[in-house]
């Protein structure tokens, strides 16, 4: 397994579109952080020059890290993988071995990016705008919460990849997940005696549970993010793995 590893990090460190994405978007945190002090420099009692509102702006933006985390893994999961996954399972390596092994190279190039983007974050807030205190620690236990929402929709992203569904259907299935279900949770089961509060554990009722808590300044860690997480997680992987292994490679 470890040769492959070194395989699957040689070919991720050969994909320019994963910097190129990973420097657009660092310079569009910094460009929207600059506007910002620019803007409160220029307009007098300007509201929104300072790390609370910037920091507030990044915690919403959760679904474009999932946009993130879906290019990362059609980095190693396109056309051209495809055909050296065929090259390698005629060469005698396991199906799971090239499963985890894609999983874990381009989960931790992505864990690194969001480590570096968050830093950038913090960095920018508390450098080039109106400083609050306390806020930068609020972002931070609220950045927390977010992680294993972000790694379930990673490992969501991958297994669907692996499984050859089309980047459409994808798409459709992360927004419905991470954007809708809360609200259409709450819609049909609103009536139902003992089902009408489970729209409170869908990722998306609990992301914009988390981004009020910071804004009124009262986050705390919330275990429900890491059971909701872990349970995404385990059960896209668990379908994953048993379907990469019985389908066809063409």
């Amino acid at each position: 397994m470890m040769n492959y590893l070194r395989s699957e990090n040689y070919r991720i460190l050969r994909k320019k579109g994963i910097f190129i994405t990973t420097a657009i978007g660092f310079f569009l945190i910094t460009a929207a952080a600059v506007v910002l002090n620019i803007s409160g420099q220029s307009v007098h009692h300007f509201p929104y020059a300072n790390n609370s509102f910037f920091y507030s702006n990044v915690l919403g933006g959760v679904f474009l890290l999932l946009t993130v985390a879906f290019l990362f893994n059609l980095a190693l999961t396109n056309h051209y993988e495809y055909n050296q996954i065929k090259q390698s399972i005629s060469f005698g390596i396991s199906r799971l071995t090239i499963f985890w092994s894609k999983l874990m190279i381009s989960c931790m190039y992505f864990l690194s990016v969001c480590v570096l983007g968050l830093l950038l974050v913090i960095g920018l807030g508390e450098t080039l705008l109106e400083s609050e205190s306390g806020v930068a620690i609020e972002f931070l236990l609220a950045s927390i919460n977010i992680i294993p929402i972000i790694l379930s929709g990673f490992t969501l992203i991958h297994s669907l990849r692996m499984v050859k569904v089309g980047e459409i259907y994808i798409i459709f299935i992360v927004l419905f997940l991470y954007v809708f279900s809360g609200q259409l949770l709450h819609l049909f089961l609103r009536n139902i005696q003992g089902l009408s509060e489970l729209y409170q554990y869908a990722p998306d009722s609990l992301l914009t549970d988390n981004l009020f808590m910071f804004m009124n300044g009262e986050v705390q860690l919330d275990i429900r993010f890491w059971i909701v997480g872990f349970i995404i997680a385990f059960v896209s992987l668990l379908i994953g793995t048993r379907t990469f292994k019985k389908q066809s490679i063409h």
